[in-house]
């Protein structure tokens, strides 16, 4: 059985319910770009095009979008406007299977030699403690043995947090004192880890956006530590990403992929906000797969990203 497969991907329901504020945008903006119109033309075409940009999809990905219509209309002659939701929904489909390099959708990893390391990274405020936490409640769930590392040590209200999930969740903790090395967190967390053969590594870092230099060096710095307690860690560097900032988590995302090497992404407050549209750009701009969505404040609300399902929910 591998690592992840007690993760289940979102149900339906759940999406549904998840996704209800921006589903109800997209469709009143989606309304209005097909008014009055029997058939897909070049205003409706210019409507689409600015639904979707206002709807966090980014300009990049939105330009592909339309150019795959625009072809879909000139193969097949004529196409009712009131076709436009579903052709929407299986171009969007299509781009992002085709553009999943990493197979994105299957994340039953074989097992790996304990434990299994992740180091998530992401900027303060984007739910990065919060997704920890639920990431340790999952695995304790499934009867892991989870360890977490606070080597977020410049604020002490992280560490704080960390240790308060730590409790809820009936995990270990390795701390130090505010303003301590993070990589010596990190290292004693994975030597602690080994000593007591822990399953699964959860290491938190600081959440600052300084320069890409700065952040590149720290970051390499906690990651060759690691690798002296166990060779191939981390296994994953999570980067953790709030929806609900739209075009700011893209940029975001940017600069951390440069700085470091991300390999799976979490888009958090899903169920907040009506900018849910940038996961769509999102998944398809980076060759960075979206591992998990969170989809409410309940420790079970972080599940699997599943890319069809999703595009389904939300043109549904």
């Amino acid at each position: 059985m591998g690592l992840f497969s007690f993760f289940t991907k979102s149900s339906k329901e759940t999406l549904d319910k998840g996704l209800s504020k921006t589903k109800e945008s997209v469709f009143s903006k989606l309304s209005k770009a097909v008014l009055g119109k029997s058939k897909i033309d070049e205003q409706v075409l210019d409507n689409l095009e600015q639904m979707l940009v206002e709807s966090d999809v980014g300009v990049e990905t939105t330009l592909k979008i339309i150019e795959r219509i625009e072809n879909r209309v000139a193969r097949d002659k004529y196409l009712g406007a009131a076709e436009l939701n579903s052709i929407l929904r299986q171009e969007i489909c299509s781009l992002l299977e085709e553009n999943d390099m990493k197979g994105s959708d299957d994340f039953s990893l074989s097992e790996t030699s304990s434990p299994y390391v992740i180091m998530v990274v992401g900027v303060n405020g984007v739910g990065k403690t919060t997704t920890i936490g639920k990431l340790a409640y999952q695995f304790k769930k499934a009867g892991k043995k989870v360890m977490l590392g606070a080597a977020d040590t410049f604020r002490a209200a992280a560490v704080d947090q960390l240790k308060i999930w730590a409790d809820r969740v009936g995990v270990d903790i390795v701390c130090q004192a505010m303003g301590a090395d993070p990589a010596s967190v990190a290292f004693d967390t994975l030597k602690s880890a080994v000593a007591k053969n822990m399953d699964v590594v959860i290491i938190d870092t600081a959440g600052r956006l300084h320069n890409k230099v700065g952040l590149m060096n720290e970051l390499s710095k906690i990651r060759n530590v690691m690798k002296k307690v166990v060779p191939d860690a981390p296994h994953e560097v999570l980067l953790v990403l709030d929806a609900s900032t739209g075009q700011n988590a893209i940029e975001q995302a940017k600069q951390f992929i440069a700085a470091t090497d991300v390999n799976a992404m979490a888009l958090t407050k899903l169920d907040g906000t009506a900018k849910g549209g940038v996961v769509i750009g999102i998944s398809d701009q980076f060759k960075v797969p979206v591992k998990y969505i969170g989809l409410g404040e309940k420790m079970e609300d972080l599940q699997l990203f599943d890319r069809k399902a999703f595009v389904e929910s939300l043109f549904e």
